[in-house]
């Protein structure tokens, strides 16, 4: 028994290092390096036009889709939906083995929906954020409830758990919404085991702490800073990464004078004290609610013929950072989509040049629109091409910036924004391969709507991804074609993952259209408002 274990630490240290899945796909970003990227190569460029459905799974709780990523570990998939639902399927045949229904509050916070985007598993637990703000343990065989802890009292912040938890060592890391609420944001730690608290971190710093004069009078009470995504990990510098999102109110800024650290910043911490290590902050004082809030993706590259320890982040104004992740010293910055008007550019150090800012009272046209130059969907890395796969959106907005007055835990936008069309009138969205480093795009694949699903690389030189019709499909890694189609019925806002079962690969991918950016497409693309709602997991392989 003892030499098994020891077996699966190596393993899992391996899978760690490499940042590829192989049999299982156990974290969120399929490896604590975020690649979302599967070793697996038994489905392949030659033959994935062979691919039939293996089996479905139909949650029976559609409302906002099905956003949520599969874990799966040891041939049993886990996965959470709409209203803090969990489900133990067996990955190989779609046989529910247990259920969870977590008894929600009747208010659930101001501005959100009931949406959950995973669960973390570890130590024999399956853990998930709630809706009023808790964490639940449950028992990974049964689904019984193990601990449950209040992070803070739903009715003081107006704010939720929507995003996957973290689990580090003996610790689980959750974030926390209330970005577009008068709210300051932190990242919570606790013991796996016991649910005792660990840490906690603050995105914004009280006084005393270095940062705090970063923002004016009181407006750090208030000031947002939400950790409502996913973090990664690297195990050798023992850092937690998380991305932080826009301070509030979102598009008025004139009672937060200051850079407003740590908000639009990527935050390295202690794993085990939840200490800052260091910061980088992508848009100081920003006014245009571009949360940095997306996936931090570890890559080790040569820079300038150097090897470097690279941290990889999506910025919601359609921006891709890079930095060393042992520091957080900037290394490029490159555009993700075209319209882009908020600055006129970013230069060697990473400062922000020619910022358009929202004007109070009168109307400012900003490009990319509030959905982002990309959503919070999930990009992907091949170590086999060397290329970073990520989708971005071409559409803008009318902002009206207004001076607001905090109320705690309620509604902070400081304006209001209209989605407009682009100058050439061609909102689109598109997938792209881009070297990481440069930008330099290898092929690009449009579509006429917002692609909103993550993408997942594999082995087998394919990107796996759906649309908002319900469309899932394979492109060729290296060139772009597609190869391959499934109409699921309902469109993607989830993540597709691959694992394997008794020697056979599968690709498995949740289907069901909503989310907060989907709601708003209906400004652009009418017919919008008629793509059809679902919640279903489908599951494919080979013959």
């Amino acid at each position: 028994m003892m030499r098994a274990g020891l077996l699966l630490v190596l393993a899992a240290a391996l899978c760690a290092q490499d940042g590829a899945t192989h049999k299982d796909w156990p974290h969120y970003g399929g490896t604590y390096q975020f690649w979302r990227y599967s070793a697996l190569e038994q489905v392949n460029r030659s033959n994935v036009k062979r691919l039939v459905a293996k089996w479905s799974f139909q949650t029976g709780e559609s409302d906002e889709g099905l956003q949520a990523t599969p874990i799966v570990i040891d041939g049993v998939m886990y996965i959470s939906t709409s209203w803090n639902r969990v489900f133990a399927i067996d990955a190989a045949t779609g046989r529910e083995i247990w259920a969870y229904y977590y008894q929600n509050p009747k208010t659930i916070g101001v501005i959100y929906s009931p949406w959950n985007r995973g669960v973390a598993v570890g130590a024999g637990r399956v853990f998930m954020g709630t809706l009023d703000n808790h964490v639940v343990a449950l028992d990974q065989k049964t689904g019984r409830e193990v601990w449950k802890v209040e992070v803070q009292p739903l009715a003081q912040c107006g704010c939720n758990i929507t995003g996957a938890p973290l689990v580090v060592k003996d610790k689980v890391i959750v974030g926390v919404t209330g970005g577009d609420s008068a709210h300051r944001g932190y990242l919570t730690a606790y013991n796996v085991r016991t649910g005792r608290l660990a840490w906690k971190f603050y995105t914004i710093p009280g006084p005393g702490e270095p940062g705090h004069e970063t923002w004016q009078g009181d407006s750090w009470k208030y000031g947002g800073g939400a950790t409502w995504m996913t973090g990664s990990y690297d195990p050798e510098l023992n850092h937690v990464y998380w991305a932080v999102g826009n301070p509030a109110a979102d598009f008025y800024g004139g009672s937060r004078k200051g850079d407003n650290l740590y908000t639009d910043s990527i935050v390295a911490l202690d794993a085990d004290t939840g200490k800052l290590k260091w910061y980088h902050q992508q848009v100081p004082h920003d006014v245009w609610d571009w949360d940095t809030a997306y996936e931090p993706v570890l890559l080790d590259l040569r820079v300038n013929g150097k090897p470097r320890k690279l941290l990889l982040n999506v910025n919601k104004g359609g921006y891709v950072f890079v930095v060393d992740r042992t520091n957080g010293e900037f290394v490029s910055a490159w555009p993700l989509v075209k319209n882009l008007n908020w600055i006129t550019g970013i230069d060697s150090k990473g400062n922000l040049l020619g910022r358009n800012e929202p004007k109070v009272g009168v109307p400012t046209t900003i490009c990319p629109a509030i959905g982002g130059g990309r959503s919070w969907n999930q990009g992907a890395w091949s170590p086999r091409t060397g290329l970073y796969y990520t989708t971005g959106i071409e559409w803008c907005q009318e902002v009206i910036a207004q001076k607001e007055e905090p109320r705690e835990g309620r509604e902070f936008f400081g304006g209001t924004f209209k989605l407009k069309q682009t100058p050439d009138k061609d909102a689109h969205s598109h997938l792209g391969a881009y070297d990481p480093l440069t930008g330099k795009r290898k092929w690009l694949y449009r579509s006429k709507y917002p692609l909103l699903a993550s993408q997942l690389a594999t082995a087998g030189d394919l990107i796996f991804t759906g649309d908002p019709e319900g469309n899932f499909f394979a492109l060729d890694a290296r060139s772009g074609e597609k190869l391959w189609n499934f109409q699921t019925g309902s469109g993607h806002r989830g993540s597709a993952v691959s694992y394997e079962v008794n020697g056979q690969q599968y690709i498995a991918t949740p289907s069901g259209w909503g989310s907060a950016v989907a709601g708003l497409m209906g400004q652009l693309w009418p017919e919008a408002e008629r793509f059809r709602k679902g919640s279903t997991i489908f599951v494919f392989g080979l013959p």
